[in-house]
């Protein structure tokens, strides 16, 4: 059987989460058009007849700007370290920077099994359709192919879409093939290592993320307070933690809209992934520079 661990790389918002839940059947990673939305070493587990896929979803590869930035990093690091196969996305519709270059090529230099992970080529193609520039896109598809002759990589390339899935089952064949033999890592109907707990609180992130501008999001972290569960009922309590006072009105809304509105889906989350009905209670509370200042806090 083959068996082993899967980092997965990128860039902030080259695809990494929406790939994950793709093959993994199930929402265990936020997905967000906003950057640096994973902050964990997120575990996704994919089973099959021959096969388990344990895959690590990183936090996107960035510069560090405070202390939560740099503990993201350091995760990546010690998810590289430990991985026995390496994915690199890179956005398609983008063209691959020097310092991105040197990162791929580094990655090379350190292992022989990296997979280059070309995504959202369902976005590429529609740009092109509504642009009428099918020049200016294929150029850019042309500078990064050529890159990767260069380098000696082009058959390590698959070309994806997680929204469509086209190519993913030959990504998934590619993976399988890479793997090690072994004996499998977990029981074959689990489908991530994190708690219940953990996913409420990445849901609720997930859909500020998605509501809310700018910033904000990024200064926010979600911490589940109360998880009390019987055979019909699970009451849950969890704090909205947020760096600025302003950002408490923004994130609660105009008459509590914002904070009714993430609570009914996440209510509706929570209610499909344990089979129940749920009690959810949201409190949005200030702490002022936390990503500094307290990141052991929050974010373990």
């Amino acid at each position: 059987m083959k068996c082993g661990y899967v980092a997965v790389l990128g860039r902030p918002n080259a695809g990494k989460s929406s790939l994950v839940n793709f093959l993994v059947g199930e929402e265990v990673a936020v997905v967000s058009h906003r950057q640096q939305t994973t902050r964990d070493q997120i575990l996704g587990i994919k089973t099959g007849e021959d096969f388990q896929i344990v895959f690590v979803d990183t936090p996107g590869i960035h510069h560090s700007k405070n202390v939560l930035d740099r503990v993201m990093n350091k995760r990546v690091r010690s998810a590289l370290a430990g991985a026995d196969v390496i994915l690199y996305l890179f956005d398609g519709s983008k063209e691959i920077d020097d310092e991105e270059k040197d990162y791929i090529k580094n990655l090379f230099d350190k292992s022989e099994n990296v997979i280059l992970v070309e995504t959202k080529i369902d976005k590429f193609s529609k740009k092109e359709q509504k642009s009428g520039k099918n020049g200016v896109f294929a150029e850019i598809e042309e500078k990064n192919l050529q890159f990767i002759r260069e380098i000696g990589k082009e058959k390590s390339l698959q070309k994806i879409s997680a929204i469509s899935g086209e190519n993913m089952p030959k990504l998934q064949q590619q993976i399988v093939e890479s793997l090690p033999d072994g004996t499998p890592i977990f029981d074959e109907d689990d489908f991530t290592d994190k708690s219940v707990k953990f996913l409420i609180a990445e849901k609720i992130r997930g859909i500020l993320l998605q509501e809310l501008d700018q910033e904000i999001p990024h200064g926010i972290a979600v911490v589940v307070t109360n998880f009390d569960e019987n055979d019909e009922l699970v009451r849950i309590d969890a704090d909205i933690v947020c760096e600025r006072q302003q950002h408490k009105g923004i994130i609660i809304g105009k008459g509590g809209a914002n904070l009714k509105k993430v609570g009914e889906s996440v209510r509706k989350y929570a209610e499909k992934l344990l089979d129940k009905k749920c009690a959810l209670k949201l409190f949005v509370k200030v702490d002022e520079d936390w990503r500094d200042k307290n990141v052991a806090k929050y974010y373990n």
